[in-house]
């Protein structure tokens, strides 16, 4: 080394400050092993807090993924429902949708004639506000059953009427409807029609009452005749009441061999029909009297001749107990006889027409 290289590490030195002897460092296993088993134990005592962190990290995740999913998302919206009730059905499928409705479509006759392919309702109804894509329902019209009169000439006026209910069932206002018939005495059977009106054809613009002509029958003015030989006195009540007969009434004690209170003769009829209202005369056997409560006779009073039959009624009223209708019926007038069986005591009583006209004591 020269003397300047000399001076020069001599001058370094001198500015350095002394140091001591250095000390080197050597790896000791025991001391990293002792480190490693603090970690765990540092671990073990925040295993709790640790998995709670992790529970919540994911419910925090969990609610950030279906905040983002529902906000991205979106249910429909909510839209007015149109109204239209009385558009055709094209221009009523088109306006929902428009809309984004879900129209659902029923069928159905109507009633108005022209208005076949017309909305005639609908539900929810107009205005209603509902989400989008919703169904609609809609009733659209058919048209109507038939559009013209038919023929119902020659047929049952029943049959017609049942025909026609059937048809029209469910409607509010049906096209056809029938007036009162008109009955006329005619060979045909009772019930058919004759004539009609409007005719059979007429186009229906809108509802209409057809007029009908019916048959009465060719018997209408007549009655069957009657054969009540073997009734009873109940047995002729009802026949009177129901038949247009007028039964001149006589009576005897009943005999060996006949019945008490019952019909044993009556005049002979050749005719299958008689006139309405013809006399036939009868013959009753009546019971002796005898203790018995009750009391068999027959009601007899002269009458005024009248212009038509009339209403009248044969009433009890007995001594005690209710008053009760023996019989009602339809009467033109002239002699009236009428059987009966009472308690005595019994107080009978005819009206005409509502008015009173005569009474008599049963004793």
């Amino acid at each position: 080394m020269s003397d300047e290289e000399i001076k020069e590490t001599e001058s370094e030195g001198a500015l350095r400050e002394p140091q001591g002897p250095r000390v080197r460092k050597t790896f000791n296993p025991k001391k990293l092993r002792f480190s490693f088993s603090e970690g765990f134990d540092k671990l073990q005592s925040n295993l709790p807090a640790l998995i709670i962190t992790c529970i919540a990290a994911g419910i925090l995740m969990i609610v950030v993924c279906c905040a983002v999913f529902f906000t991205n998302v979106k249910g429909a919206e909510k839209v007015l429902v149109p109204n239209v009730v009385g558009k055709k059905w094209d221009e009523a499928l088109i306006e929902m949708q428009v809309k984004e409705l879900y129209p659902k479509i029923n069928m159905r006759y109507s009633n108005v004639p022209g208005d076949e392919g017309l909305v005639l309702e609908q539900n929810p109804a107009p205005g209603a506000i509902v989400k989008g894509y919703s169904r609609v329902n809609l009733v659209i019209s058919r048209g109507v059953v038939i559009d013209a009169v038919g023929d119902y000439v020659g047929k049952n006026l029943s049959e017609v009427q049942m025909s026609l209910q059937t048809l029209f069932a469910g409607q509010t206002k049906p096209l056809i409807t029938l007036a009162n018939p008109t009955y006329i005495p005619d060979a045909s059977d009772a019930g058919t029609i004759l004539e009609q009106d409007p005719p059979e054809g007429s186009k229906i613009s809108e509802p209409v009452v057809v007029n009908l002509v019916v048959s009465r029958g060719p018997n209408y003015e007549n009655t069957r005749r009657p054969y009540v030989i073997g009734q009873s006195i109940n047995d002729l009540l009802q026949t009177i009441a129901r038949t247009k007969i007028v039964f001149d009434i006589t009576s005897h004690t009943a005999t060996e061999g006949e019945k008490p209170g019952t019909v044993v003769d009556q005049e002979t009829i050749t005719d299958e029909y008689v006139p309405n209202y013809t006399r036939v005369t009868v013959e009753m056997a009546m019971p002796e009297n005898s203790n018995n409560d009750n009391a068999y006779g027959i009601f007899q009073e002269k009458l005024p001749d009248y212009p038509y039959p009339v209403p009248m009624k044969l009433e009890a009223y007995p001594a005690e107990g209710t008053s009760y209708t023996i019989v009602s019926f339809n009467h033109p007038g002239g002699n009236l006889t009428i059987p009966y069986e009472v308690p005595r005591g019994t107080t009978l009583v005819l009206s005409v027409a509502d008015k009173v006209e005569a009474k008599k004591l049963v004793e």
